[in-house]
């Protein structure tokens, strides 16, 4: 007999309700803190899941999760997040603990980030403008009144980008967008998974996994033997830095990471800033008065539509009392991000848009030591492919809504995002 906690977290994990699971978090906070499944447990209140993300007994280190062991005949479909381990048999910086982690962090983030590289991110933004305006001018010249805002505006720009920073030709953008997209609709961790296409899909995802994996480490060995200005060949380069160059495994599964990550979630997350302000055309009128609101109006989509809605590589090394329930040692913990965001003990009127919301301190960049390493650069792409959207597609209507998704649970957005607009400004 499943408790209604099981059956909601079943619910909300089925594709057919990946467009809105938040009604199934909504019953899952009646106890912010809930087991699902055997040795899982999802954390859904907002103050719970900030005690979790600082708490040392809290270990991400993926191989001590329930969840990466190959799951039981008999076990839950849902505990199918091993293949989320695929971000490279040597564990990258989001599946490790520190010291680990720190070391790898602070490894890539020499190179990435202030102090020691403050201008990487600032001097993308003029590329990140050219490539929005070009997206744009090629929809223009194409004619017509409708566009995908997913193929044709989301993902080229921070593709582009990150291929950039990290030194991935962008000529191979084909080839891996395909590995990369197996990879995202094999980790399905719902029910769905039991499926013969969930079987399928797993598979062909692990194969991609594989190719994708051999790629970077094959770009990495390029790099080893003829170093260049970009931020994987600097990780394996790093002679002067504290702490020595990485590994080469352990920058394939870095470089895979970055690369997954460094334009997936931003895909997501402009995808989902249109849609909100198409759902709310109100809103619309308000930015094009006040544009300096744009970071603002971002910020509450992040917290609405979190572009990730929880990490499934975490667990508990001891048993831990949180919201009222103890966690026992050894148990999974999903910590999810998408519904801590609705909590409406921390955010007035949770499901409201609400641009101007005072206090929007959400958890979609995560929290704790593993809070997102890439959100300034996010934040840089999503803000000026939303300014230049507003400013230069006109009178945009959504063609159908809810958009379809695509089958990740863990990083969600709309598989497209088709508009009708009346036209495009110069």
């Amino acid at each position: 007999m499943e408790t209604t906690a099981s059956a909601a977290w079943t619910e909300a994990m089925k594709y057919e309700n990946r467009h809105d699971p938040y009604k199934f978090f909504d019953q899952l906070r009646e106890t912010p803190v809930v087991q699902v499944a055997d040795k899982t447990y999802v954390v859904t209140g907002y103050r719970e899941l900030l005690q979790l993300a600082h708490d040392p007994h809290v270990s991400s280190d993926i191989s001590k999760s329930p969840i990466s062991a190959q799951p039981a005949a008999h076990a839950q479909p849902d505990v199918g997040a091993e293949h989320m381990q695929a971000y490279g048999r040597e564990a990258s910086l989001i599946v490790s603990d520190p010291a680990k982690h720190d070391k790898q962090r602070r490894q890539v983030m020499r190179h990435f980030a202030p102090p020691h590289s403050p201008n990487v991110i600032p001097n993308m933004a003029a590329d990140i403008q050219t490539l929005c305006n070009d997206s744009l001018n090629g929809i223009k010249s194409k004619g017509g009144n409708t566009f995908d805002v997913v193929d044709d505006y989301a993902y080229p720009v921070p593709v582009a980008v990150i291929c950039q920073i990290l030194g991935v030709p962008l000529k191979d953008e084909p080839t891996f967008h395909g590995w990369i997209f197996d990879f995202m609709a094999g980790a399905d961790m719902g029910p769905d998974a039991a499926t013969e296409e969930g079987q399928a899909r797993k598979q062909k995802g692990k194969e991609s996994t594989a190719a994708l994996t051999a790629y970077m480490a094959d770009l990495i060995q390029g790099f080893l033997s003829e170093p260049k200005d970009n931020v994987l060949s600097k990780m394996v380069n790093d002679h002067d830095g504290p702490d020595g160059p990485m590994t080469p495994k352990e920058a394939a599964a870095n470089a895979m990471l970055l690369l997954i990550a460094g334009h997936d979630s931003t895909v997501n997350t402009i995808a989902h800033c249109v849609l909100t302000l198409l759902r709310n055309p109100e809103s619309i009128e308000l930015l094009h008065e006040k544009p300096e609101l744009i970071p603002k109006a971002i910020e509450e989509v992040l917290r609405l539509q979190s572009a990730v809605q929880f990490f499934p590589s975490r667990s508990v090394t001891a048993d831990v009392q949180v919201g009222g329930t103890i966690i026992p040692a050894g148990s999974a913990v999903h910590l999810l991000y998408g519904a801590a965001n609705r909590d409406p003990k921390r955010f007035p009127d949770p499901e409201k848009f609400d641009i101007q919301r005072k206090d929007n301190q959400h958890v979609g960049w995560g929290r704790g030591v593993h809070s997102c390493v890439g959100g300034p650069l996010a934040r840089l792409e999503v803000n000026i492919a939303l300014e230049t959207f507003l400013r230069r597609v006109e009178n945009p209507r959504l063609v159908v809504d809810p958009p379809p998704y695509r089958v990740n649970q863990v990083f969600r957005g709309p598989l497209h995002l088709e508009v009708e607009f009346d036209r495009i400004a110069d």
